[in-house]
């Protein structure tokens, strides 16, 4: 195709977003439009996403939010060449909404309708913002998923390792509801960090040395609790040396359980000089995970991508590209006006489910 331009619509779980990319044979991408509206304040009181607050507020704000994503890039429907819009996995609510709202613009403009799946939207962003060339080795850290996965190409991934209990993201939220910061974890626990003692607390690092390449951060969890129960009520300083400890034990865990992968990939693909790491998702923003990621490549003979901050938490771009790259590869399905969103929808339906590897309901 000469060039292509592709609304995306991402309404997976408390962000409203839609996006205009754009490509022309030849050129890089552009992002031409990328509209998120974050419920962040509409889910504060409960401490985490209320999955009826989420979906009634993108049903109130997807409309304007579309409309903003045209307006910004300058086009309108005519100027598009298709929709793509998540289809999971995510609360079913919010995807009800977005797909449902993706057909009907799809229908009245008469164009083609991708449904795709939200993890490939992370998969591929390394591609849209650095050019990633396939086979590359993607990091998933969210708060429903954390996984490492072989993308050989589009709509070809293998899974290397995952999670046994909690994502990455949930233990984030879930240290920073038990020592009184904010709702999302994630951003809270880094900033209380960087004004704590990294040593104070001496805290596990789950699965630290075993062969097995998955993760788990259930253990960790609870002994923060436990450290946090003993000396409660807590200080200020408390909060910030339980963040810190939490933080350096996570970085430390992820560089033990990622460095196994790299080893493999070196063996699967010895003719690769400088094989990427792409990392992604919600996580992926933290800076001290970032650091340790790119000394760990640095370490292996690879090169970290980490897309922009802005592009590793849920946004509607990484839709749109995602449904560029399936356009291109011939993958567009025939049937999408009649997909049925789904709250589960791994990238890799050929290995076997893990228990507790992703949540029914959870952000991905």
């Amino acid at each position: 195709m000469a060039g292509i331009k592709v609304l995306g619509i991402e309404t997976s779980c408390d962000e409203t977003a839609a996006s205009v990319v754009a490509v022309k044979a030849g050129a890089r991408p552009e992002i031409l439009s990328n509209v998120v509206l974050s419920q962040i304040e509409e889910h504060a009181a409960f401490g985490g996403v209320v999955p009826e607050i989420a979906a009634r507020a993108h049903v109130e704000a997807l409309d304007g939010i579309v409309e903003a994503a045209l307006a910004d890039a300058h086009v309108d429907l005519a100027n598009i060449d298709a929709v793509a819009a998540t289809a999971g996995p995510g609360l079913v609510g919010g995807l009800i909404v977005g797909l449902m709202t993706a057909k009907a613009i799809a229908a009245a403009a008469g164009k083609p309708l991708i449904a795709v799946n939200h993890l490939e939207g992370h998969a591929l962003t390394a591609r849209l913002t650095e050019g990633a060339e396939f086979p590359y080795l993607l990091l998933l850290v969210s708060g429903g998923h954390t996984q490492i996965v072989l993308v050989r190409g589009v709509g070809d991934y293998e899974r290397w390792a995952t999670t046994i209990d909690d994502a990455l993201g949930e233990a984030f939220d879930k240290t920073a509801k038990l020592i009184g910061l904010p709702h999302p974890g994630g951003p809270s626990v880094e900033a209380a960090a960087k004004r704590g003692d990294a040593s104070r607390f001496a805290f596990p690092r789950p699965m630290k040395g075993e062969q097995r390449p998955d993760f788990s951060f259930s253990g960790l969890k609870t002994a923060v609790r436990q450290a946090a129960t003993a000396i409660a009520p807590l200080s200020d300083q408390d909060v910030a040396d339980i963040s810190a400890s939490f933080q350096a034990a996570v970085a430390d865990a992820l560089a033990d359980r990622v460095s196994r992968s790299l080893t493999r990939f070196h063996a699967a693909y010895p003719d690769i000089a400088a094989p990427a790491l792409v990392v992604a998702g919600g996580v992926a923003s933290n800076a001290l995970i970032r650091e340790t990621l790119q000394k760990l490549c640095a370490a292996h003979g690879f090169r970290l991508v980490a897309p922009p901050p802005a592009l590793c938490t849920d946004n509607a771009a990484m839709i749109a590209w995602a449904g560029i790259e399936r356009l291109q590869a011939g993958l567009s399905d025939e049937g999408a006006m009649g997909f049925a969103p789904r709250s589960r929808w791994p990238l890799d339906t050929a290995s076997a489910p893990v228990v507790g590897s992703g949540r029914r309901g959870a952000k991905a």
